[in-house]
Formats: C-alpha cells, sequence, structure tokens
C-alpha cells in the first residue's frame, strides 16, 4: 500500500511538468509558414540554400523553436524576432531543436530565420517550428507588393562582411547577407528579396567550373536537374553585379579555370561584351517586363582606368532595352571585400538609383 501511495504521489508530482514539456509542432509544409527566396522542398523538410532565404512565421505564444538540420556546420542564422535581429545560430550536422525566443510577453509575434551564409557553406534542411501547447499560430502576412532580385558574387553573398581588422575571412561567421546592399535596398522600399549569389562566381569564368549562366536558373545549386520555374517568382526589379571575378581571371592564363574556358588565349572583348550580353538577355526572356539594373562594383573592377564598366555599357547598347539601366558603384579603394559601412553606401547608392529612374 505505501509503493501505491508513492506511485500516486510521484505521478500527481511529475504530471504537471510532462504536461507542460509538451510541444505543438507546425510542420515545413504548415501554409501559415512564409518562405522568402528559392526554396527547394521535399517530402520531409524545407531545403534552403540560397543567402537571404528567409522562413517565417506569425504567432501568440511565450516561446518558439525551430527543428533544423545542416549539410555542413558553417551555415549561420540571424533569428529575427518582430523585426529586430536578437540573435545569430551556428547550424550543427545533427536533426535538432534550437530555441529562437522564450519568456516572450503576451501578445502578437513574428519570429524569422535569415540564412547570413552563401550556398557554398551546405544545404539547411528546416522541418519546422515548435512552440508551447497553447500557443495561437497566426495567418502568415500579406506579401509584400515589390520584389527585387540579385544576382552577384562574394560582394552580393556579404562575403567578410563582419571582419572587423580590415582583413578578409571566408569563414561562415563573418558573413551576413543581412547588412549587404541587396537586402538593405530590399528592406528599404519592403520588397521581397531573392538573392542568387556565390563567391567567386564569374559570367565567362570563375575561380571554379561554373559560372552564373551554369546556375542562374537552378533552386537547388547543388542539383543540375532543379530547374527553377520563374514564374514562382516574378520581380519588378533584377540587379546584376557580375565581372569582379572576370577581371581577374581573364588574366591569369596559368590558372586551371582559364585553360579550361579559354585554352592559352586570353579573350578578346567582343568575346566578354558578347558573354554580358548573352547572360542578360537570358534573364530578360525570364522576365520580358522586369527593369534590369546592370551594377558593377565597388572592388577593383570599378577603379579608375578599368575597362570592364565600358564592357557593360557596350552590351546594354548593343540589346537597345529601354527598361535596362547600368549603375556602377563607386571603388572602395581600401583592403579587401566591402564591410558593412561599405555596403551601406552601396545600399544608399542603389537606393538613390532606384528613387530617380525607376517607377514601381
Amino acid at each position: 500500500m505505501k509503493i501505491n501511495v508513492f506511485l500516486l504521489i510521484s505521478i500527481l508530482f511529475f504530471a504537471p511538468k510532462i504536461i507542460s514539456a509538451q510541444k505543438k509542432l507546425i510542420r515545413f509544409n504548415n501554409p501559415n509558414i512564409q518562405y522568402e527566396g528559392r526554396i527547394a522542398f521535399s517530402d520531409s523538410a524545407a531545403c534552403v540554400n540560397w543567402s537571404g532565404s528567409s522562413i517565417s512565421l506569425n504567432f501568440k505564444g511565450s516561446e518558439i523553436s525551430a527543428i533544423l538540420k545542416d549539410a555542413d556546420t558553417s551555415n549561420y542564422y540571424n533569428v529575427i524576432l518582430d523585426e529586430k535581429v536578437i540573435s545569430k545560430i551556428q547550424l550543427d550536422t545533427i536533426k535538432k531543436s534550437y530555441v529562437l525566443a522564450s519568456n516572450l510577453s503576451n501578445g502578437t509575434h513574428k519570429i524569422q530565420l535569415f540564412k547570413r551564409t552563401e550556398w557554398g557553406k551546405g544545404q539547411t534542411f528546416f522541418y519546422g517550428f515548435e512552440t508551447n501547447e497553447n500557443a495561437t499560430i497566426l495567418p502568415k502576412s500579406k506579401p509584400k507588393k515589390k520584389k527585387i532580385e540579385f544576382y552577384g558574387d562574394s560582394i552580393t553573398c556579404g562575403y567578410g562582411n563582419e571582419v572587423i581588422n580590415g582583413k578578409d575571412s571566408g569563414t561562415g561567421h563573418f558573413e551576413n547577407n543581412y547588412l549587404t546592399y541587396g537586402a538593405i535596398t530590399a528592406r528599404h522600399f519592403d520588397a521581397q528579396f531573392s538573392c542568387i549569389a556565390n563567391s567567386g562566381i564569374g559570367i565567362t569564368v570563375s575561380w571554379f567550373p561554373t559560372t552564373m549562366p551554369d546556375i542562374y536558373d537552378l533552386t537547388d545549386p547543388h542539383d543540375i536537374n532543379t530547374k527553377w520555374n520563374f514564374n514562382n517568382y516574378t520581380p519588378d526589379v533584377v540587379v546584376i553585379n557580375l565581372f569582379q571575378n572576370d577581371s581577374w581571371l581573364v588574366n591569369k592564363p596559368t590558372h586551371e579555370e582559364f585553360k579550361r574556358k579559354f585554352g592559352s588565349q586570353k579573350p578578346n572583348e567582343d568575346f566578354i561584351i558578347k558573354s554580358y550580353e548573352n547572360f542578360v538577355k537570358s534573364i530578360r526572356q525570364k522576365y520580358p517586363n522586369t527593369t534590369i539594373i546592370c551594377a558593377l562594383g565597388n572592388m577593383d573592377a570599378t577603379k579608375e582606368g578599368s575597362k570592364w564598366p565600358n564592357y557593360i555599357v557596350k552590351a546594354l547598347e548593343n540589346l537597345q532595352d529601354k527598361k535596362i539601366y547600368s549603375h556602377f558603384f563607386t571603388y572602395k579603394n581600401t583592403p579587401g571585400h566591402p564591410k558593412v559601412n561599405e555596403q551601406k553606401a552601396m545600399a544608399d547608392s542603389l537606393i538613390a538609383f532606384i528613387n530617380q529612374n525607376i517607377k514601381w
């Protein structure tokens, strides 16, 4: 009889704790979850690759977690609560729950996971959110009316933009796409944001075999069979910021990718101009009515005496398209990749250009 009493007391003591520990799972395919950017979906998870991709949920509750697994350990995400960045998390290769926010006040909240790092850091699998059992899941926010898309290289990714010693670093810890000129510009205009970028990539040649024409139309850049449906997202404005890597590699005849792309002969200006023209044409074919801004900079492809801005100008002259503009960022004239303040200066320049030239 004493044993039964003990068991009864134990059950009564622990029961509230068991009940309070119960969680409400909001699976990745719940219609109230809002995705931004190119996301690949499987039967079990949403697969996140591209920089600046984000996942959001509106809810009423005291806490929120996310169930995630990474293909690597190099990816970082900003945790944004009620439009304010509150932390960043580094993901593991083990599927587990990450606490995003807790001890929240009563009322409505919005949680957002924003991918800081580029697809070369590995793929993330998002399985869903978890919150307390008595939480209320709210409908997703109305889609932002404006849409913008960027095609770029390390500058657009935000490579090393949070390094504070003036040097460069390729580790994910120092890469923050949220504070790049593209993401800042999108937030300024309250626009949906899509970022198709990769450090080291070019149009004619890259520091590795893949060029932007090879991957610009993919949902998952790791898989050439995952063609993106461009009807899923039609931007009002596209910004292309490419040629920085080409400007270096066409002058490196001993580099493996130079030899693979060009053999022993340096490409001439006509080839470079035509290659750029063809890439812009491919974007125009996908988006017949979109305004396209062909940008360049702010690294040494735009320094005084560089021929690369003029290559773009000539390509656009050949295209004769009134809805395609050129805009070149001022050469930053500092070591390494643009840091946060230099990204902000680029955003200010691009915002001013859009305000002056484009009605959307």
